[in-house]
């Protein structure tokens, strides 16, 4: 276990051979005692793009599975390469700890597109969050109200806009804000996919504030971020008595869509 608070840090990787890579599920890098689900979602991306090994060539979606919620400590991702091809490959991985398979992931790779104006983009982040949070908007850290919850924010600056995890009086689906940047170093395109599973559980909105475990997580990955605040903004369709899918954008300083994903989760029972 490390005791590093950097994103670079709990992201390294050690390659032992036949697409195996050693690592650590950081300590710091958790909700609650367990380890964040996009922070491992991100070795996994990261293990990809190692063993696949092309300049340019980055993940630019994921499909996650979670089988389970493994605690900080050391693991192992293994990566099967399925597909070379000329502009799109596929590998699947998976995050283990011990003999039992954490997340299973199929990755495609590809070449995000980066300073390129897309031919169409409707963008609903940029018309009602500003590129940087708001004056006196307060970061989680010592003191605030999901500081012992949110260890993450040892190695990043996260500020939440609470006033929009409030139970919606008109009965409408809740919409949640962040602002996050890591503490150290510049946001890449891992973080970003981090920042996809960001956000406190949707179901804050229907009073149901326990453990809302995530079952499956896709992402895709639009672009490389600026170097700044990322803007996310979490939604949802529909919470069920049993399950929940919640959806983030994830917009750099510069406007641009990096990373979009979807989850189903499952509806805490109080």
């Amino acid at each position: 276990m490390t005791s590093s608070t950097l994103f670079t840090d709990a992201m390294a990787l050690t390659p032992a051979g036949d697409g195996v890579y050693h690592g650590v599920l950081n300590e710091h890098w958790t909700i609650g005692p367990k380890v964040h689900g996009g922070a491992m979602l991100a070795l996994c991306a990261n293990a990809a793009r190692s063993e696949f090994g092309e300049d340019g060539v980055e993940p630019i979606a994921v499909s996650g599975s979670f089988l389970w919620a493994p605690d900080p400590g050391a693991m192992q991702v293994v990566t099967t390469v399925r597909k070379r091809g000329r502009r799109v490959s596929l590998l699947d991985v998976e995050l283990q700890q011990g003999d039992r398979v954490a997340l299973r992931a199929a990755i495609t790779m590809g070449t995000p597109e980066h300073h390129v104006p897309p031919l169409l983009s409707v963008n609903p982040v940029v018309p009602l969050m500003t590129p940087e949070p708001p004056p006196g908007l307060e970061p989680i850290g010592p003191g605030h109200s999901m500081a012992d919850i949110v260890h993450l924010a040892h190695g990043c600056d996260i500020r939440p806009s609470l006033t929009t995890f409030d139970p919606r009086q008109d009965g409408g689906m809740p919409v949640i804000e962040y602002w996050v940047r890591p503490k150290g170093v510049a946001p890449d395109l891992l973080f970003a996919l981090l920042c996809g599973d960001v956000s406190a559980p949707v179901t804050f909105g229907v009073n149901r504030f326990g453990w809302a475990p995530t079952v499956q997580l896709t992402a895709y990955l639009r672009a490389l971020p600026a170097d700044g605040w990322l803007r996310v903004m979490c939604t949802a369709t529909q919470i069920g008595e049993d399950w929940f899918d919640e959806d983030h954008i994830v917009v750099d300083c510069e406007g641009r869509i990096i990373v979009q994903t979807r989850q189903l989760a499952m509806v805490p029972s109080r």
